[in-house]
């Protein structure tokens, strides 16, 4: 079943100590008291239980914003899919370009985290961008349909996955593609994942530098 739109997902990254993530959680949940989209918050993995605890109830989406592909084991400082679903989390973000740069993750290790995540029956999130390099020469398309093709789970579960486009050049610098580029993207993804996943059409986001006086028009974008 797709999820209902607009769907507005919103990663904390390492922001949030208890008091401040609970009350900014408890606000969100009662503006979204009516809410006839999709919301959801990543909080840091400290936060995931409480925060979860806290919107019980709201229509809000509580996820982790990384996951161990392995369920179980001597991976210090890890946190499996199974266990943010233990705490209540209903969501996983995997294959964040501050991942697959800052920590070396690749396709593969991207796919298994996905497919852990799905079988712990979270929402999966799996990101995919291009780097601004590969942005100026031309290769976005080929870029985007490589990290598909190598990321994206082998299972189904289409109604429980959602290929999030963050161009990187664009994350937390302000600069945004044209209304024009981000629908010509999402088409093509639109054309790519089609082709791969069964089933109902996959959730596809746009995120990087979405502000409040541009979100309205990247959501009015088709296959957004």
């Amino acid at each position: 079943m797709a999820l209902p739109r607009p769907v507005v997902l919103g990663n904390w990254k390492m922001n949030g100590l208890r008091a401040d993530g609970l009350a900014l959680a408890g606000a969100l949940a009662e503006r979204a008291a009516n809410l006839s989209g999709t919301l959801g918050i990543f909080p840091p993995a400290t936060l995931v239980g409480e925060v979860a605890r806290r919107v019980a109830g709201s229509p809000v989406i509580v996820g982790g914003q990384d996951c161990h592909e392995k369920p179980s084991g001597a991976f210090t400082g890890s946190v499996s899919a199974a266990m943010l679903a233990d705490v209540g989390a209903g969501a996983a973000i995997v294959g964040h370009s501050e991942r697959r740069h800052g920590l070396g993750e690749d396709d593969a290790l991207v796919k298994a985290k996905a497919e852990a995540a799905l079988a712990a029956g979270l929402l999966t999130v799996l990101c995919i961008g291009e780097t601004e390099e590969e942005y100026l020469a031309g290769r976005q398309i080929e870029i985007l349909e490589r990290q598909l093709a190598g990321s994206l789970p082998g299972s189904g579960n289409a109604d429980r996955l959602v290929v999030a486009y963050e161009p990187v050049w664009a994350i937390g610098t302000g600069r945004t593609p044209t209304i024009g580029e981000i629908g010509h993207t999402h088409t093509e993804l639109a054309r790519m994942v089609a082709a791969k996943v069964a089933g109902d059409p996959v959730a596809l986001l746009y995120g990087g530098s979405v502000k409040p006086d541009n979100a309205a028009d990247i959501m009015g974008i088709d296959h957004v």
